[in-house]
């Protein structure tokens, strides 16, 4: 895939710039942004540009999909790929916005590498950049494709028709179509993206997991993200924990997301933490509606059962699956095993999928565990809500 020369200088150069890759990505959102600043509004999330998280991921998309290449330069990265992919058709990436990213980061490149950024050195990482660009616009064109959409068009207005209290900072939003038309292909799993107006004019994305719904509508459920002395509070889900009500209407994308439910009779072993119970919420409505006969493990951990959203509704679709167990684990230890999720003595069962969903030290902490039980790292699937900042290692 990279020619030969092209791969002798980026291997020569990967560690000078991967050592760069923050300060080049930085560079390169503050000058993109200074000089296109109609970007942020309804594209890029300000919020992650803020906290740094957006510009680590695209530093270590670029870093890993380089050392990919240069491990196995038959073959093409296609986990790392699909992942991007869904990211970006769930935000309308188009195919333009390549020229544009391509023309910031390179200039980003050559300011931070200075005399190091020789015209030989720009080609080999431009071949870099539109292998990886290039397979981005083919996979995402794909994925528009299978929505009947053309370069991102899988916007459409959704009505609101009940907003549910889970708990004191969860609540869910059941939706349907404002047009009366069908309901998008959905797999369990997936999310949609919200594109909404803030109070300063501003429009910004966030995604949501379908937490459940029914052939005329979806349900997300969403945590209102508060602020506390180092973070600052969730720019979207407080807007929408303050104002969203029946009636009112929503801006929603299609459905996007490569951490699905697999078809096959393989036992399921699902561990989440706080709200990242919902896409695994989800697939079990799926599991349920569907008389799923697999053996399926859940196990959820939470500050308490008062914190846990969606905690009755799962306990009643685990009844109605008839090999379903459940587990749970409450810091405050109230209705659930006490403190942090541990493995320890529970069986997983032998050739079991396993999908993740929570924070990413608690996704990092009960993967090694499931490592160390035994289960292939290929058979552990996870989502991450936003960036995906654990590409590269994963």
């Amino acid at each position: 895939m990279l020619s030969t020369q092209s791969a002798d200088i980026v291997r020569a150069t990967l560690p000078v710039v991967g050592a760069h890759l923050d300060e080049i990505t930085s560079r390169f959102y503050s000058t993109m942004f200074s000089e296109r600043p109609e970007l942020l509004d309804g594209l890029f999330n300000r919020g992650n540009q803020a906290n740094g998280e957006q510009r680590r991921a695209l530093a270590g998309s670029i870093a890993g999909f380089a050392s990919a290449l240069l491990a196995n330069p038959d073959e093409r990265p296609d986990a790392l790929l699909a992942r991007i992919a869904h990211k970006h058709a769930a935000v309308a990436v188009t195919d333009d916005q390549y020229v544009i990213v391509h023309k910031y980061l390179f200039g980003a490149i050559a300011d931070v590498l200075g005399d190091a950024a020789t015209p030989e050195v720009i080609a080999a990482w431009d071949e870099v950049y539109w292998l990886m660009g290039g397979a981005l616009i083919a996979l995402e064109a794909r994925l528009y494709a299978e929505k009947n959409a053309d370069n991102g068009r899988t916007w459409r207005e959704w009505t609101i028709v009940d907003r549910r209290e889970e708990t004191p900072d969860v609540f869910s939003l059941v939706l349907r179509p404002s047009d009366g038309g069908p309901l998008p292909e959905a797999r369990p799993g997936q999310y949609v993206s919200v594109l909404h107006r803030m109070p300063d004019g501003i429009r910004q994305i966030r995604q949501y997991s379908i937490s459940g719904g029914d052939e005329h509508t979806r349900r997300i459920t969403i945590k209102r993200v508060r602020g506390t002395e180092h973070t600052p509070e969730g720019e979207m889900s407080a807007l929408l924990y303050a104002t969203a009500k029946a009636g009112d209407t929503l801006t929603v994308s299609a459905p996007f997301g490569d951490v699905v439910l697999t078809d096959s009779d393989r036992p399921l072993v699902f561990a989440t933490a706080g709200i990242g119970c919902t896409p695994i919420v989800g697939m079990l409505n799926y599991l349920a509606a569907t008389g799923a006969t697999r053996r399926i493990l859940a196990l959820h951990a939470d500050r308490s059962r008062a914190e846990h959203a969606l905690w009755q509704e799962t306990s009643t679709l685990i009844a109605r699956l008839p090999h379903a167990q459940y587990v749970v684990w409450y810091e405050e230890g109230d209705g659930g095993l006490p403190g942090q999720m541990d493995l320890t003595g529970l069986e997983i069962p032998a050739d079991a999928e396993v999908y993740l969903c929570g924070p990413l030290p608690f996704m990092r902490e009960i993967r090694a565990q499931f490592l160390a039980a035994g289960v292939p790292a290929k058979d552990i699937h996870y989502e991450v809500f936003g960036p995906d900042l654990w590409l590269p290692a994963d």
